[in-house]
């Protein structure tokens, strides 16, 4: 029975040494209005257990359902300024998610102003929010760490645009060594011993003899980030920050042809998306935000390869999953 129950426990482990899920689901891809196939912005990130929300334009609720996203389980919304088409969805996803009964926190990062007109809207129309939430306003801040937990920490990345915007950088922390459950076995290393190991620790036997970290462990998987840069811009100042991301969602409204016309909007053109791609040696490229004026996005895609070949478009539905 002791065997059997070690052999459990040891299959539970390796199956911990496996690397956890860390997905974005694509809910909006249009700039400034939705058209008849693209909707306003939003993206729905899975962290292994943590899951969050980035901008929710109008008509999110129905993305979400329609691709069938629970949006009880999102546990923190980051807003990244307060043009319509980035936030007009949110007090409908409260308001729902006190319909639907919800009792855990729900934690929102945005500017400043965010919180009073939310508080506003759904005060006015008689709703009952049965959870608490938290806001932490993301203006005004140096590029820093907005939220911090044992699993991961969200970034805040100040952008230029017309109004004060904020980009975020999601970033996964923890242990980056992986247990060799066998030799774990051969030297008599205890299972309670193991999270120690991912950390790099030494064992040290009931004899004083040390096992060295690297007899018992092997490379593990590399600590993940995504960097979502809605509305900006040109600006190679926030480099530094986005510098290795293996996913980089980079707003491209317009083709470089248009370029007078993004910088009089303060957006940038599918060909700076990927020379910041480039420049920051991110792992791959998604461009998204795009102009109304487009049907067709594929020359978007290929000017922004120009750049950065590793490049794809944000399509709605998709799930894009980040690898080390």
């Amino acid at each position: 029975m002791a065997n059997v129950l070690f052999g459990t426990i040891l299959a539970a482990f390796h199956r911990q040494n496996m690397q956890k899920p860390f997905e974005v689901v694509v809910l909006g891809t249009s700039s400034a209005t939705p058209t008849r196939d693209r909707n306003p912005s939003a993206h729905y990130v899975r962290m292994d257990k943590h899951f969050f929300l980035i901008d929710c334009g109008e008509g999110t609720q129905n993305q979400l359902i329609k691709y069938n996203l629970k949006l009880q389980k999102i546990k923190y919304v980051l807003i990244t300024h307060l043009h319509g088409d980035h936030y007009f969805g949110l007090p409908g996803l409260i308001t729902s998610m006190g319909l639907f009964n919800r009792t855990e926190p729900l934690i929102i990062v945005g500017p400043a102003e965010l919180m009073p007109l939310l508080t506003k809207m759904i005060d006015l129309g008689g709703a009952k929010i049965p959870f608490s939430i938290s806001f932490l306003a993301s203006d005004n801040r140096e590029n820093d760490i907005i939220i911090k937990t044992p699993d991961f920490e969200i970034h805040t990345v100040n952008l230029k645009h017309r109004i004060p915007c904020t980009g975020y950088v999601i970033k996964e922390v923890g242990p980056t060594r992986r247990v060799d459950v066998d030799a774990c076995a051969e030297q008599g290393v205890p299972v309670t011993f193991f999270e120690s190991l991912k950390y790099g620790f030494d064992f040290m036997t009931n004899t004083g003899r040390v096992v060295p970290n690297d007899m018992l462990t092997r490379s593990g998987y590399k600590n993940r980030s995504y960097a979502y840069i809605s509305d900006t811009i040109y600006d190679e100042s926030i480099i530094p920050f986005i510098q290795g991301v293996e996913l980089l969602y980079h707003e491209a409204t317009f083709l470089h042809d248009r370029l007078p016309r993004a910088i009089e909007t303060f957006h940038s053109t599918a060909l700076q998306a990927g020379s910041m791609a480039s420049m920051a040696k991110v792992e791959q490229l998604m461009i998204g935000h795009f102009s109304a004026r487009y049907n067709d996005l594929t020359p978007l895609v290929e000017e922004a390869q120009t750049m950065h070949q590793n490049t794809v478009l944000a399509l709605e539905g998709e799930c894009y999953t980040i690898e080390s």
